[in-house]
């Protein structure tokens, strides 16, 4: 099967949610919008009920991840998860907590194994987990489990948003804000730095990448007036990593960073805290966003958005950041043209 192409794994995430519907909504445009194949890890039945809910014809077919890119333009193909899932959407359920997590742990199995080009998810909500007994922040940091208990070492996952026209990577993620200055250190922006210029170096081939590091008060602490991290943590770091001959060039005012001139004299911001990046990607990107996780032994896309349990069911949800989550996979791939490992070549 050597120069096969193999599909993206798409994992349901929580069933509640708007996950089945953009997954259905992404298959139904997939010749308009020239989606590369992937397989779906869910229920059908659920699949097949929310698709009537929503009052469309959506051919389904059961099917393993290596045969999927096969059927992917005829039906939906959809690999059957262990567990059966409970249809309510708007409703998150922990019963559903179990699939939830059976997907997205054989998406990365497939990946890891050569079965599947990209792992690619749905949103999931963390309540319904944690109250199923869930022990971890969140999607992110699971993932980050898998991939170190697959390699045998600690693994550093990093966020970072893609847009057509900036992208972002926050150097501390889900914490309250007070406690930034508190947990934002020299040593974790250098490390977020160095995984990030890799990766776009040897994913997003870009040859030398161009970081632009932001402050974390305004006016990048104004020499000490209005804050001294500036000073005493961020720009030691950006001065290590200038070292390394890594491009990084900072703190730079964050008020001033994201304009279309600032844009086009770097690849990537880094931001000290979540809005920081997040409030300018989403404002340039809301519906074309990627959230792409750095620094794991596979490629994870995913929507830039939740479980929209407001909306779910009601088929108005939108499927364009899913759309964006599949094709910049499948560009991180390599285009998805690999070899589907034998089962004599994975024992080896």
């Amino acid at each position: 099967m050597s120069g096969a192409e193999i599909s993206l794994a798409l994992s349901i995430g929580d069933p509640s949610g708007i996950g089945p519907e953009i997954a259905i909504a992404a298959w139904r445009a997939r010749h308009l919008s020239a989606l590369p194949p992937f397989y779906l890890l869910a229920d059908p039945a659920l699949v097949a009920a929310r698709a009537r809910r929503l009052g469309v014809d959506v051919p389904i077919i059961e099917i393993s991840p290596t045969d999927a890119a096969g059927t992917f333009h005829d039906a939906l193909p959809v690999v059957p998860l262990r567990v059966r899932l409970v249809d309510s959407p708007g409703l998150p359920d922990p019963a559903n907590a179990a699939g939830t997590i059976e997907a997205i742990d054989r998406a990365v199995a497939d990946c890891l194994a050569g079965h599947a080009a990209a792992v690619v998810t749905c949103p999931i909500a963390k309540k319904p987990l944690y109250d199923a007994g869930f022990r971890f922040p969140g999607h992110t940091e699971y993932l980050a489990h898998l991939a170190s208990r697959h390699i045998g070492a600690d693994v550093t996952p990093v966020m970072l948003l893609a847009g057509p026209e900036l992208r972002t990577v926050p150097v501390t993620i889900h914490i309250p804000l007070a406690e930034v200055p508190r947990q934002l250190t020299s040593e974790l922006i250098v490390t977020t730095a160095r995984i990030t210029a890799h990766d776009l170096a040897n994913r997003f081939g870009i040859a030398r990448p161009r970081l632009a590091i932001a402050g974390l008060n305004p006016h990048a602490g104004e020499g000490g007036t209005m804050g001294h991290e500036d000073d005493r943590i961020i720009r030691p770091a950006v001065e290590a990593l200038r070292a390394e001959g890594i491009d990084a060039n900072g703190p730079l005012p964050a008020d001033t960073l994201f304009h279309a001139r600032a844009r086009a004299t770097y690849d990537v911001a880094l931001c000290m805290y979540h809005d920081q990046a997040l409030i300018p990607a989403k404002a340039l990107a809301f519906d074309e966003a990627v959230n792409v996780t750095l620094g794991l032994p596979f490629i994870r896309t995913s929507p830039d958005h939740g479980t929209a349990f407001d909306i779910a069911g009601k088929g108005i949800a939108r499927a364009d950041s899913l759309i964006a989550a599949l094709k910049l996979g499948h560009s991180l791939a390599g285009g998805g043209m690999k070899a589907i490992p034998t089962p004599t070549e994975t024992a080896r």
